[in-house]
Order: C-alpha cells, then structure tokens, then sequence
C-alpha cells in the first residue's frame, strides 16, 4: 500500500456506505421524493453504492445523477452562465437531494455543487454525505452524513479509492 496509513479498507468502506444509507433513510422517514448526487468523480460512484443499498432497504428506485462542479468553482474564472448538467436526468423542484462527496475538506467543493444543483432546480433540501471529513473548513458547510472523521494536516492527502475506477477499495493518507 503505497502511502503513510490505511484509514479504511474494503470492509470499513462498506460499513460506512451501509451506515450512511440508513441514516438517509432513518432521516427521511423512508425514501418518498429522495434522490441522490454524486459530485465528479469518485461522489459518483458513492452516490451509487447509496442508492443500490437504500433501493434494497426500501423496495424503491432512487434517481441517481452526476454533479460536474468545474464550472461552478471559485478559484476559476468564468467566461459566461455555467453549461447545463446532462448528468441529472431528473426534476431537482421539490426533491430531497443527498450531495455525495469523498472526502470534505474546506468545504469550496460543497459550495459549487450546491450552485450548480441550484441552477438546475429547486429542492425541497439538500442534505451532504460524505465518507472522509477532515476538517479544515473554509466556509461554513457541515456534512449531515459522515462515514469517517480525520483529522490531518494540510500537507497530507486523503486518497479514496472505489473499485469501479481504481480496482480497489480504500482510503490511504499519503
């Protein structure tokens, strides 16, 4: 394992996705209008892994969709309105959207996908899950579902991995 330490492997990660899915549920009451946004790239196949468990829960299809946050990001200048999200396939109006992330650090990434869903529609909430929160905030933004906290320094990396991109699943400090 090429950095400083293992903070999750394959079984911790499934742990906290299980956890985090029935926490949305437990919130929500259920599943009724939930739907679920991963942000580009490794929030996406965590937004998945989400969804399938609270489908399997709740006997109910949630509408997962892709959050590309580049063009909604503070430390990039803009040349004109942000293009559309062909990512969410679905109506946002009403809806109690999940925010998916790997890691949250200061919270800049959080900001822009929260701009971006607000271009598209207006939900009913947002609610942000994340599997690594280590701090170090910027802006005032907290995530309501947390797989693990830790704590690092601003040198560090946190590192996830998820099977579907890298063949692996874990989460290194590098």
């Amino acid at each position: 394992m090429e950095g400083k330490a293992l903070i999750m492997d394959e079984k911790a990660m499934s742990r906290a996705i299980n956890r985090i899915s029935y926490e949305i549920i437990e919130r929500g009451k259920g599943a009724e209008d939930l739907c679920i946004i991963g942000i580009v790239s490794r929030g996406v196949e965590l937004a998945q892994r989400i969804a399938d468990k609270i489908k399997s829960v709740e006997q109910r299809e949630i509408p997962v969709g892709t959050l590309d946050i580049t063009p909604y990001r503070d430390d990039v200048p803009r040349d004109g309105p942000p293009p559309g999200q062909p990512g969410i396939g679905f109506p946002l109006d009403g809806k109690r959207v999940v925010l998916v992330d790997d890691v949250i650090c200061t919270g800049r990434s959080v900001r822009a996908a929260m701009d971006g869903i607000l271009s598209i529609g207006r939900p009913r909430c947002i609610m942000l899950a994340v599997l690594i929160d280590r701090g170090h905030r910027e802006l005032p933004v907290r995530a309501d579902f947390i797989g693990k906290n830790v704590p690092t320094s601003r040198e560090e990396e946190v590192c996830v991995f998820v099977k579907e991109r890298d063949g692996r699943d874990c989460v290194i400090i590098r």
